[in-house]
């Protein structure tokens, strides 16, 4: 027979047996839950959406609701998943820079000569402005404003991708120079500047100038300029 020192501690092994599974379920359960909540909605299309509707309407312009609207989710899942407005909109910053500039800059190292890369270049921007699906603006030259650079993190991200943006011409030409692509007195950095700025310049304008030609012909007199 059993005794009841002996049945005691029998009943104890069998609570704490039951209080593990109890606890092992629970905690199986909240996974499974947690996983749902994850998975309720298409993370990189929602992404994608808030990146068109703040390349379109700008930072300042872009409310929570329309963002809540555009990518499909409730508000709860908004700050479990993306946290905040400044938080999302480096995101799309991300998204842009990894997607529409990599096509750009990839267009720049095409071709034989460097006068072919950047004329590529400048095609690919003026293929996406004829785009209709695509705003008349760039989401990177648009960041640069008040609202967006008065956002410590914002403000580095764009000043950083705008730095390396540049610099992807200033290899390229520099890589032309050492070649005798072009001309021994090319000054790569300076070059590259000037039209990183007309490109910023012509963002700025391109709403209104709806004409292709009048763009390209610009574009043709500036490289003419430049000796390129």
């Amino acid at each position: 027979m059993v005794n009841c020192s002996e049945r005691y501690k029998l009943e104890q092994r069998q609570g704490i047996r039951f209080v593990k599974k109890y606890l092992y379920r629970v905690l199986q359960i909240g996974m499974v839950s947690s996983m749902a909540r994850k998975i309720e909605f298409d993370y990189d299309a929602a992404i994608d959406r808030a990146t068109h509707l703040f390349w379109k309407k700008g930072y300042s312009n872009t409310s929570l609701r329309d963002l809540l609207k555009v990518m499909g989710i409730g508000e709860g899942s908004f700050y479990n998943s993306v946290g905040s407005k400044k938080q999302l909109y480096l995101e799309c910053l991300k998204r842009y820079t990894a997607t529409v500039s990599h096509r750009r800059l990839a267009a720049l190292d095409t071709g034989a000569t460097v006068r072919e890369g950047i004329r590529a270049f400048f095609k690919t921007v003026l293929d996406e402005l004829d785009d209709p699906k695509t705003p008349r603006i760039c989401l990177m030259s648009g960041s640069l404003s008040s609202d967006v650079l008065a956002e410590r993190d914002l403000r580095k991200y764009v000043i950083d991708e705008m730095g390396a943006f540049a610099a992807r011409f200033v290899r390229r030409l520099e890589a032309a120079k050492r070649s005798g692509d072009v001309s021994a007195k090319l000054d790569p950095v300076v070059t590259a500047s000037l039209l990183v700025t007309y490109l910023q310049g012509l963002f700025r304008v391109v709403r209104e100038l709806q004409n292709r030609k009048e763009l390209e012909r610009q574009i043709e007199a500036l490289l003419a300029g430049l000796d390129l």
